[in-house]
């Protein structure tokens, strides 16, 4: 019966320590951010050697304007 009581006891304890600890994070939530702006799509292009599609920025062109993925590729087409 005692060790009854104990328990009891405990579980009251642990009740009402998590119900403040609750109270707490809540009221020490952040406010809301605002959304994030989504970037305009960009321009893609095909690798000429893999065709491998890649951002118009990323590209590696050669004398003639053709599109590679990297200069390995570049290389190896001109070969």
């Amino acid at each position: 019966m005692k060790y009854l009581l104990v328990l009891i006891v405990v579980l009251v304890a642990v009740w009402l320590w998590r119900k403040g600890r609750r109270e707490e994070l809540q009221s020490r939530k952040a406010p809301p951010r605002a959304p994030r702006e989504i970037a305009p799509p960009q321009a893609m292009l095909r690798c000429a050697h893999c065709g491998l599609h890649l951002p118009a920025a990323e590209a590696v062109r050669a004398a003639d304007g053709t599109a590679y993925c990297s200069g390995a590729h570049r290389q190896a087409a001109t070969h």
